[in-house]
């Protein structure tokens, strides 16, 4: 008899995590809270939010599930681990206090300066007043920072000291995104090019997956607003081997011992947003969970079993979890509701996603999709990542916008050029140039 696991989240990382779970043979039922259209090809999907803290705890105890793998970060920053802890259930996330890495700025950015780990200067503001005069003194461009979770928009990189004061009311007087503007960080804009790198934890040890790369803005080119990430793939080529042993030197090392000495034994995932200019490394930010759309490549890359790795973290001891790595490159295009990240229109039909999977070396996960009267319809902004994998990163790239030319609904839009950056890169390095 296979172990049970609740998935909790319904994106297209939670597709991703059902479809990588459903594979093990240590599991004998999925269930997701909510799931989606997609993750129900795996899953049991049950009607409760993410954010249902007591109805999670309630559903996990009456079904002594084995193990909860939390998808979003607001529930473990609101505590869904330690809830589910007291019970004495198996969870793969960190609690309240190691959740904090994600949940507040502030915290990340004053664990970083105490433990010599490499990140932007930075100053952090309670009054509007002080956070305005500050920013106007500082060099061009800015970044500023809401404090507390905002869904992947609480920042903006302002060129002009007008937009920064436009952010920065935003945030702090307007409160556009609630609580999670009582305080700012404001730093120093980073060079670079960026770079995800996400481990697996216990709090001691770290086991890494291969280095992949986000696409933030909304437009071709990284033009436009900040969105949850319209694509990404792995690998990064800017982590070069180099780069790679200085982010397990300088970063993951001395902050989970620092972790350790604040009297935090982190335990699931931890994902660095990296700037690597020149081959040094430096944290822009800290996740506590897979990334979306990271995990959709990663996971296709991932030829072992996903699940002894996710039951070692819970029980906080890595021991003999081995990772074996598909060596060729995939590619995940997210494709969305024409609008995000604004206001966009739902309910419209989705077609030819059967069509699209028949593309030797594709899958496509469900973000934002739903059932309405037997038809599937976009629900959500980001609604499909269409994911490849392919001998090349080139032929990764053409499958995936092969799949994406099969799928249709009314107003979807998708950039066209995700993974163009690593492309020009490895060009630049197989004609000799120091890309």
């Amino acid at each position: 008899m296979g172990i049970s696991v609740l998935i909790v989240g319904g994106g297209g990382r939670e597709h991703a995590l059902a479809w990588k779970i459903a594979k093990s043979p240590l599991v004998s039922t999925v269930y997701a809270a909510p799931g989606n259209p997609g993750v129900a090809r795996y899953a049991e999907c049950v009607p409760l939010a993410a954010d249902d803290l007591d109805g999670l705890r309630k559903f996990a105890v009456s079904k002594r599930i084995d193990l909860t793998v939390v998808g979003p970060e607001a529930p473990l920053a609101a505590g869904l681990t330690d809830l589910l802890a007291k019970e004495g259930l198996l969870v793969c996330g960190p609690d309240r206090a190691g959740a904090q890495m994600e949940g507040s700025k502030v915290f990340m950015k004053t664990i970083l300066e105490k433990y010599g780990i490499p990140t932007a200067s930075f100053k952090v503001f309670d009054e509007y007043d002080e956070a305005e005069q500050y920013l106007l003194t500082h060099r061009l461009p800015v970044v500023v920072k809401a404090d507390g979770l905002a869904a992947g928009k609480g920042v903006a990189v302002a060129q002009t000291y007008e937009e920064g004061i436009a952010f920065l009311k935003d945030v702090m007087e307007r409160r556009v995104f609630g609580a999670a503007g009582e305080r700012v960080v404001i730093e120093e804009c980073l060079p670079g090019e960026e770079a995800s790198y996400i481990v697996f934890t216990d709090g001691d040890k770290f086991v890494p997956l291969p280095s992949s790369q986000d696409h933030k803005r909304i437009g071709d080119n990284d033009t436009g607003p900040n969105t949850g990430g319209m694509g990404a793939y792995s690998p990064a080529p800017v982590v070069t081997p180099g780069v790679e042993a200085r982010v397990h030197r300088e970063i993951f090392e001395p902050l989970l011992a620092g972790l350790r000495a604040e009297g935090i034994r982190f335990r699931g995932i931890l994902y660095a947003g990296l700037m690597i200019e020149r081959g040094a490394p430096r944290v822009l930010e800290f996740n506590v969970r897979f990334g979306d759309p990271e995990a959709q490549p990663l996971f296709l890359r991932l030829k072992s079993d996903l699940v002894p790795l996710l039951l070692q973290c819970a029980r906080g001891k890595i021991t003999d979890a081995k990772m074996e790595i598909d060596p060729r490159p995939a590619v995940c295009v997210v494709m969305s509701s024409g609008g995000y990240p604004g206001s966009y229109g739902k309910g419209r039909p989705i077609e030819g996603i059967g069509e699209a999977e028949k593309e030797d070396g594709v899958v496509v996960f469900h973000a934002g999709t739903a059932m309405e009267d037997g038809r599937l319809v976009n629900h959500g902004g980001r609604v499909l990542g269409v994911t490849a994998i392919g001998d090349t990163l080139k032929e990764a790239i053409a499958r995936a916008y092969r799949a994406v030319d099969k799928i249709h609904w009314e107003g979807a839009y998708w950039r066209t050029d995700i993974g163009r950056k690593a492309l020009a890169r490895r060009q630049a390095d197989d004609s000799g140039g120091n890309g």
